[in-house]
């Protein structure tokens, strides 16, 4: 395929009547096109194809339909119908009544390019860009963040499942690759064995049992392994994806001993976050949040929530599911920065928070980042008359701590373990501590003085200072308007089926998520434009009673 960009010419007459016509009061589609323009254009996406060979579809109308079917949860071969038959999609595309569209196969090749020239990230930019030239997006305004899990295209798959399908996913690569290599080292048993999908049903229930079939499995997979390493003639099949998934499969589950392989006992394997859930997408990842477990991805989408404002989602992150979103508020704000449209204050949950993220946010990209930190875990805090580290004076300068009964620390010292964030330890005085009368409020030890664990002076103050505030009604008015990207969250999932990828690996299932991002961004320029207002939050019938019987 080749392509030479060619100019994007108006609606054509006969299509522009017709689907004026059909639609005497607007559409979404014809408004999208009336008001915002083509969005897309070739020459972006000439770097995507080479300058010779069979002429291409034109990728700006490509870029369009793939948005389109986000928007209305269409696969591939719905959305090539839709292009032939819809004079609604005509109108967007710039097409005639008669044109016959194409082959639905167009869609994933124009995927894979995007993935390839890694330019997914076009699809949602581009459409930006146009919403910036007409003034609705606000440059320095209020943004919020939120996650939620995607759920991978594969069975999920107890770990002796995993190990027999990561062995019949091996042996089925290896017969279309190199398939009279295979015969000739297949014993007939495995026909028998790994001929057909493995399932827990069909799999032995009895603890012994199961470990005879994980340790003939183990067997059958080691000596897969090494007649490939054998293989002189062919030492590509090392290289094979499937054999690669195998022998990493292979080292999470099993363990070497005496030149044999046994089963790994639950204490011996590696987190369920680190290990491959299912051979046929090696990327996704075991997760669980709150009452959700899954096997999958995560996705977090960053939308404007300014009030004069449509909300536009501006960028989007996909991470295998295991990746903590504390972690993911600097690559956020990177993204946002490289784009410039970092905001003024950024609204998140929970989950983002902690010290040192509130103090990067605001040091090294001048935002403010509203979200709740977590509240101090000890048993004094929770106890509700203990005296926590708040209760307790810190002099930096002298390195000294004093605490509510007015006693001062003896010493200050670098903390012993710096895994838990902590840095220093002031410690005090036993002959201050034991005879203290507030020492059952203070500390449970039955004879060593109370030893306040700190983290470094900015982040200490940090902290102290977000929690004090997070109980206030201002923290609690300007933290409200996070809840909305619940919404957007509900839209893509309903919408364009955010919730499940359609893909297989991190880089499509991204193509997947930037689409819906755009998709629900059209939909929602389409209805400013309408003068369509924001929805409000719904409200039951007999809740709306209850102002009336004031």
């Amino acid at each position: 395929m080749s392509l030479h960009p060619q100019p994007i010419g108006p609606v054509p007459e006969e299509t522009a009547r017709v689907a004026h016509a059909v639609f005497p009061h607007g559409h979404t589609y014809l408004r999208l096109r009336d008001e915002l323009g083509p969005i897309y254009e070739d020459a972006v996406f000439a770097g995507l194809f080479p300058t010779r060979g069979q002429p291409a579809e034109a990728p700006w109308r490509l870029a369009l339909v793939t948005v389109l079917q986000f928007a209305e949860g269409l696969t591939d071969r719905q959305a090539a119908d839709a292009v032939r038959s819809r004079i609604d999609w005509k109108y967007a595309l710039g097409l005639e009544l008669s044109d016959a569209g194409f082959d639905h196969t167009v869609l994933s090749e124009f995927r894979a390019r995007l993935v390839t020239g890694q330019a997914v990230d076009l699809l949602l930019e581009l459409l930006l860009r146009r919403a910036e030239a007409l003034g609705l997006l606000r440059a320095r305004g209020r943004q919020r963040t939120d996650s939620t899990h995607v759920l991978a295209a594969v069975r999920v798959l107890n770990r002796l499942e995993r190990a027999g399908e990561t062995l019949r996913a091996a042996l089925n690569s290896l017969a279309v690759l190199a398939p009279d290599w295979l015969q000739g080292i297949a014993p007939p048993a495995w026909y028998e064995r790994y001929g057909h999908r493995v399932e827990h049903a069909t799999l032995p229930h009895s603890e012994a049992e199961r470990r005879q079939q994980a340790a003939l499995i183990g067997a059958d997979g080691q000596h897969l392994l090494h007649a490939i390493d054998h293989a002189v003639e062919q030492p590509w099949l090392q290289q094979v994806p499937a054999v690669q998934v195998l022998r990493q499969v292979w080292a999470e589950q099993y363990v070497t001993e005496a030149g044999g392989l046994r089963w790994r006992e639950v204490k011996e394997i590696p987190t369920p976050a680190e290990m491959i859930s299912s051979p046929y997408d090696p990327e996704a990842r075991y997760s669980s949040k709150r009452s959700v477990d899954w096997v999958g991805y995560k996705v977090h989408l960053t939308e404007t929530c300014d009030p004069d404002r449509p909300h536009l989602i501006v960028n989007v992150e996909t991470t295998p599911a295991a990746v903590a979103d504390e972690v993911m508020v600097p690559v956020v704000h990177a993204a946002l920065a490289r784009a410039g449209r970092l905001p003024a204050e950024h609204l998140v949950d929970a989950g983002y928070t902690d010290a040192p993220v509130l103090l990067e946010s605001r040091r090294a990209y001048g935002v403010t980042l509203i979200g709740p930190v977590s509240e101090d875990p000890s048993w004094q805090a929770r106890s509700g008359d203990g005296f926590t580290k708040a209760d307790f004076s810190v002099d930096w300068e002298r390195q000294v701590v004093t605490c509510p009964a007015g006693k001062h620390s003896i010493s200050w010292l670098p903390h012993t373990y710096p895994k838990n964030g902590m840095t220093w330890e002031a410690r005090f005085a036993r002959k201050d501590c034991t005879p203290c009368p507030l020492r059952s409020r203070c500390t449970r030890a039955k004879l060593e003085p109370r030893i306040v664990g700190l983290q470094t002076r900015d982040h200490f103050e940090a902290l102290q200072a977000a929690r004090r505030w997070q109980r206030t009604d201002e923290f609690r008015q300007r933290y409200a308007a996070r809840a909305g990207v619940e919404a957007t969250h509900a839209q893509a999932v309903r919408r364009s089926g955010l919730r499940r990828t359609r893909y297989i690996g991190l880089a499509k299932t991204h193509v997947q998520h930037v689409a819906t991002a755009a998709a629900v961004n059209v939909l929602r320029l389409a209805a400013w434009c309408a003068g369509t207002p924001f929805a409000t939050t719904r409200c039951s019938h007999f809740s709306a009673l209850q102002p009336a019987a004031r």
